[in-house]
């Protein structure tokens, strides 16, 4: 999963919006008011300038660089993540510990066992401490005021650790933001660059030594990652049915396989890594409610859905990757496994037994 780690440049506003205040109260008196991203939809607003229209009463701006309150977080215990985009939720529960920030890059790692982030600094706008019906947060937007990560305190957290950071670093001399308007979605592009070489971009591919070279290949190529898959064959990549990644975690929890899911979006990207059990369908949301992992998955927005096989040094390393409309990755599973070990055998007959199925499906439709 690739991001865009340059962050547009964002003027402050000088006034509050006191406009978005008075439509939210309004909406709240009702007693309708839904969650936060749908309410910021229904009144024409971003989530960002929902949570900043409420500064000093609800919420109270957190003051920048944020890495430095990230560094202190392990400092309050119990915390419990949420990464989203549009069509998948990502929820962990753990301790916020082992981070570390490069400055080149301007990124952000949390890597303990619980809690596994990728944090992508520069698309992080604006940080608000946020009490929200007696739930204590601190939600991060980027420049289009969409969340690209909440961190929320249970009832595991120190408190006093936890009210002493908010003081610490909320901003004493707030300036509200103003967000970019969020750019026009364009259609993905279907045609393929006119210097494109197939055969050496396969060859690439089956010369592959790591992962994470995936998306330089793809930039060098100048493809999409939806393009790259419907170009290089099903040696590598076996197109699937929209429920397939349903069934993979299924078939991962019938067999007590260890699975890592990633969600992500362009500031952030949230990794799971374990079994999973308590899995539910609600309507088009399939779910994994167990205690230290929620998943939500908007299963009738996934546009397409592949089985992977990349080449590595540690041996093919397989992965199932759903996509939106626009080409964008929801979410992409793989076997939990460590660098330097090869791949689950378990995980790969999990893969094997989902497209198989996805196959059965297809010559039965």
């Amino acid at each position: 999963m690739s991001v865009n780690n340059e962050a547009p440049k964002v003027k402050t506003a000088n006034t509050t919006n006191n406009l978005a205040y008075s439509r939210y109260l309004e909406v709240v008196l009702s007693g309708q008011a839904p969650r936060a991203r749908e309410l910021a939809k229904q009144l024409n607003i971003s989530e960002g300038e929902l949570v900043a229209c409420r500064q000093g009463t609800e919420t109270w701006a957190i003051k920048p660089p944020f890495q430095h309150l990230l560094a202190q977080l392990e400092n309050v215990g119990e915390v419990m993540t949420i990464t989203r985009n549009d069509e998948a939720v990502h929820e962990t529960t753990g301790t916020y510990h082992k981070f570390s920030f490069m400055e080149k890059g301007n990124m952000g790692l949390v890597l303990s066992d619980d809690i596994d982030l990728r944090l992508f600094l520069g698309q992080w706008h604006s940080a608000f401490h946020v009490i929200e019906n007696g739930r204590h947060s601190i939600q991060f937007f980027n420049a289009h005021g969409l969340a690209v990560h909440k961190i929320y305190r249970t009832d595991n957290t120190l408190a006093e650790k936890w009210d002493a950071l908010i003081t610490e670093f909320r901003d004493a001399s707030p300036v509200p933001p103003t967000y970019l308007p969020l750019e026009k979605e364009q259609e993905p592009i279907s045609e393929l660059p006119a210097n494109f070489d197939k055969a050496h971009f396969a060859k690439e591919w089956s010369e592959l030594k790591d992962v994470h070279e995936y998306h330089g290949m793809l930039k060098r190529h100048g493809l999409s990652r939806t393009q790259a898959l419907s170009q290089i064959g099903d040696q590598w990549a076996t197109k699937l049915k929209q429920d397939s990644v349903k069934n993979a975690i299924t078939f991962a929890e019938e067999e007590n396989c260890s699975i890592m899911v990633f969600v992500g979006n362009k500031g952030c990207i949230q990794i799971f890594s374990g079994e999973v059990h308590h899995l539910m369908q609600q309507g088009p949301w399939f779910n994994v409610l167990d205690p230290g992992f929620n998943l939500h998955l908007r299963e009738d927005l996934i546009a397409e859905t592949w089985a992977i096989k990349r080449p590595s040094s540690d041996g093919i390393i397989t992965s199932i990757e759903a996509f939106n409309a626009k080409g964008d990755s929801i979410l992409t599973l793989f076997g939990k496994r460590k660098p330097g070990n090869p791949e689950l055998p378990l995980w790969q007959n999990t893969v094997e037994k989902v497209i198989n199925l996805s196959a059965k499906q297809e010559t039965t439709s």
